[in-house]
């Protein structure tokens, strides 16, 4: 059987084009190639964008800022000394880039100007964590990254 070009072009199209194909599926259904977005609710979290920046920016006219530190029991997060305990409210969230699971939110509650992550529930790597805290009327958040 002889094969002239106009065929020998055909088949290597088919062959080509199965070949993508079969690694676009390859990808989409195998579970190791998990393409998780970095939260369910983005569009909502796209419109609260500007209120976080503003919030972003009272906490930067503040005296002092939020403060961490790492010790053997976990992070120790040191909220400004010139403020009121009882009336600091808000919540810290720690996201964890690398696996959805590891996420977790915390409310503030203060004895101290300090709140203690603890260390079991901060495995190693890195992690972002949000602080959004309100102290009387006026709202704050506090972004940063770090390595455990």
């Amino acid at each position: 059987m002889k094969i002239n070009w106009g065929t020998a072009i055909v088949i290597a199209f088919v062959g080509f084009i199965s070949f993508i194909m079969y690694f676009v599926v390859s990808m989409s259904t195998n579970d190791k190639y998990n393409h998780d977005l970095v939260t369910d609710d983005y569009y909502q979290q796209e419109l609260k964008y500007q209120e976080d920046i503003d919030k972003v920016e009272n906490a930067k006219k503040l005296s002092e800022n939020i403060s961490w530190k790492k010790t053997e029991k976990g992070i120790v997060l040191t909220f400004p000394k010139d403020l009121s305990i009882k009336d600091i409210k808000g919540k810290v969230f720690l996201y964890r880039p690398s696996n959805k699971q590891l996420d977790f939110e915390i409310p503030i509650s203060l004895s101290i100007h300090n709140l203690l992550i603890p260390d079991n529930r901060l495995l190693d790597g890195r992690w972002n964590i949000t602080i959004d805290w309100s102290y009387k009327t006026n709202e704050f958040m506090y972004k940063n990254e770090f390595n455990y």
